[in-house]
């Protein structure tokens, strides 16, 4: 089911903020999907989705690669019956306000600060689509 991305309801949104793992499907330069764990952030109030990585790692060469208009992306999560799928173009950026901020919200979420990362980005989704079932 079409969810409004910046007026997600009550329900989608307490899902995207319980503690859950979630997929990142990146494009290959082949164009094949690239599927890894992550931990993701939802800000609708921005229309954005955050993913702090280290910038050394697959999924940002594989989003650099698009070249700056960005990558299409999606992000999912999963628990028994419900679901919550958010897509986008990601681009991925390295100012420290940026990351400070991701690192903030992947705290508030996921209830862990993580380890410092001098190698550490946040990759950034403009989302354009979210899909669930509540």
């Amino acid at each position: 089911m079409a969810v409004d991305v910046r007026n997600p309801g009550p329900e989608y949104l307490a899902f995207w903020r319980e503690h859950h793992l979630c997929t990142l499907t990146t494009p290959r330069p082949d164009g094949t999907p690239h599927v890894v764990p992550v931990c993701v952030t939802y800000d609708p109030e921005a229309g954005l989705a955050r993913i702090i990585t280290n910038r050394k790692s697959r999924k940002v060469a594989n989003i650099l690669a698009a070249g700056p208009e960005g990558a299409r992306v999606a992000v999912c999560q999963v628990h028994r019956r419900r679901w919550a799928t958010l897509e986008g173009v990601a681009r991925v950026h390295t100012e420290q306000d940026r990351v400070e901020d991701a690192v903030r919200r992947h705290t508030e979420r996921y209830e862990r600060t993580p380890s410092p990362n001098p190698d550490r980005v946040v990759i950034e989704i403009t989302l354009d689509r979210a899909l669930g079932r509540g």
